[in-house]
């Protein structure tokens, strides 16, 4: 089996495919402002099985576009919005975040949770800035340094995994650089790591061994997975996921 089908089978299930919360994500809506009356056209792109994309549609009054690359998810996602009644709130679509078939202006919403890393944030919030309407809000969570400095042990590893790790006073100077005005920004707290995602993850791994009858493949993506948890135990202090809100500035 492939690396991608391993991963998909290891993280489909779960409830989250990243760090998160619910009460981060309504606390990122109330940070942008929204109203929660007032009818949205919303882009959730890389929204995963929906962790975020079902608080928005229960809180909110609207039209959420979930996209994900991975039909498998958004299948979970389609079975979890069938069984919460919101099919009429949600439409979910495969496609890539580099490539979305979307009119310019489309959107008075950009939402995306632990996703935008698959593109780059700084690519992401470029190419991304058209789908919104003039005043429209960007909302996104990026993996981000607490810390002026850090570990070379840390420093290594995500120099390696995501080399656009940065503190929060860069990702704020790209997002002025690219036509947004800040509007706010918090850091994930250590539940939504722990016990919203590497817990329920853990608990899982040997299930998932055993599904995949214990091959060299899926017990390398064990060992990786648990060297990241590791990773994050003993550095927590140093980096989390950085919670940004931009209200996109003219056309």
């Amino acid at each position: 089996m492939e690396e991608l089908e391993l991963l998909i089978d290891l993280h489909k299930n779960a409830f989250r495919q990243g760090p998160g919360g619910d009460a981060e994500t309504e606390m990122a809506i109330d940070l942008a402002g929204l109203n929660r009356n007032v009818p949205l056209n919303i882009l959730d792109i890389g929204c995963g099985t929906g962790a975020s994309t079902l608080i928005l549609a229960r809180v909110l009054n609207a039209k959420i576009t979930a996209v994900d690359f991975l039909q498998d998810f958004l299948d979970v996602l389609e079975s979890r919005t069938r069984s919460l009644g919101l099919e009429e709130k949600i439409t979910p679509l495969c496609a890539s975040m580099e490539e979305l078939p979307f009119e310019d202006e489309q959107f008075d919403v950009i939402w995306s949770e632990g996703a935008i890393y698959n593109i780059g944030f700084n690519k992401g919030i470029s190419d991304w800035r058209r789908y919104l309407k003039p005043g429209g809000l960007l909302v996104v969570s990026e993996i981000t340094w607490t810390t002026s400095s850090r570990p070379s042990e840390l420093q290594s590893h995500w120099d390696s995994e995501y080399p656009e790790i940065g503190t929060a006073s860069s990702k704020i100077k790209a997002i002025e650089d690219n036509g947004y005005s800040p509007v706010g920004y918090f850091v994930l707290p250590e539940n939504c790591w722990l016990d919203n995602y590497y817990e329920p993850m853990r608990y899982n791994f040997q299930a998932f061994l055993n599904r995949n009858k214990n091959s060299e493949e899926a017990q390398a993506i064990v060992k990786a997975e648990c060297h990241e948890i590791e990773l994050y135990e003993k550095y927590k202090t140093y980096f989390s996921y950085g919670v940004y809100v931009a209200k996109k500035l003219f056309s």
